[in-house]
């Protein structure tokens, strides 16, 4: 079966490798090149860098222009296979491949279609979350499954649960495509009653505040990225919160204890442990080494 694989992020790189030990991949789509973390260089996309170390041909593009398509139409494929590819593709795509078009999107579907599932799931208070490998559809997350994969979400953070869904999702994808070369998949409609959004994240709604709740806080601190992370200010200094856990320690909101390495702020209905931070200009820590640098009697916290 000869494969077209298109995806971008680490997510979709488990899957790729999936993929291409099982099944052909004739040409791998992915976005081009971009700057990427703090080094400011040109970085090549987590999957063009696995495709190049598989040996497989590699298409770079943000859109899929008639001159993309024409190319992929070239290819004789029989199947497409997208898994975070970050482009919306258009029907006359979707129409190249004889056995269709599959997505290994990282949420139970119908739950959380859209952009950022998993970081959504997290800050909902999701206990599960998983990978569901759909069909590819005109309207955005909307196409049949024919299989869905779980893992408890509790406590993890959405780093975590991305690679462990992106393993996730990979077994199952090399099972369901076998199942539909063979005519054999199952496919499942979504309940439309039951569909949920997960709209990309804005910073804002990662800021810790205290006149929120302490689990509240804790999930922000689980769901928050590079690109929005939970911050605060503590002592009248920026800081992101890496680690969090809920406590049983009796703190006013605002306040914060500090006692024997360890540091509590107090939310609207309770605590919050801090466990790891980074503070703004320094290297990331453990809340005991941090700990040592704040001092005085009626320390506070607040909302930056």
């Amino acid at each position: 079966m000869r494969i077209v694989f298109m995806g971008t992020p680490d997510f979709a790189v488990p899957s790729l490798e999936a993929v291409a030990n099982a099944f052909e991949v004739c040409r791998v789509v992915t976005r081009p090149d971009a700057v990427r973390g703090r080094g400011k260089r040109l970085e090549p996309s987590p999957v063009k860098a696995k495709a190049l170390e598989l040996g497989l041909s590699v298409t770079e593009t943000n859109r899929m222009t008639p001159e993309v398509i024409d190319q992929i139409r070239a290819l004789g494929a029989d199947l497409c296979v997208v898994a975070a590819y970050g482009c919306i593709l258009p029907d006359a795509l979707l129409e190249l491949f004889p056995l269709g078009c599959v997505n290994v999107h990282a949420s139970l579907l119908p739950r959380w279609r859209g952009a950022a599932p998993i970081q959504r799931a997290v800050l909902a208070g999701d206990e599960l979350v998983g990978a569901s490998i759909m069909e590819v559809v005109h309207e955005l997350d909307a196409g049949a499954y024919c299989a869905q994969v779980s893992t408890a979400a509790a406590g993890k953070t959405s780093g975590e649960l991305l690679d462990e869904v992106g393993r996730l999702g990979s077994a199952a994808l090399v099972d369901a495509i076998n199942d539909i070369a063979a005519g054999t998949a199952t496919w499942t409609q979504q309940d439309e009653t039951l569909v949920t959004y997960a709209h990309k994240i804005d910073k804002a709604e990662m800021r810790l505040d205290a006149v929120d709740s302490a689990t509240d806080n804790v999930r922000r601190v689980l769901a928050s990225t590079d690109a929005a992370p939970a911050r605060c200010a503590v002592a009248g200094k920026g800081v992101r919160l890496m680690r969090a856990a809920t406590c049983d320690d009796s703190v006013a909101q605002g306040h914060v204890l500090v006692s024997h390495g360890r540091v509590v702020l107090g939310c609207a209905d309770g605590a919050l442990e801090v466990l790891e931070v980074k503070p703004d200009g320094k290297r990331q820590m453990a809340a005991s080494a941090w700990a040592a640098g704040l001092r005085g009697d009626d320390l506070a916290w607040e909302r930056v």
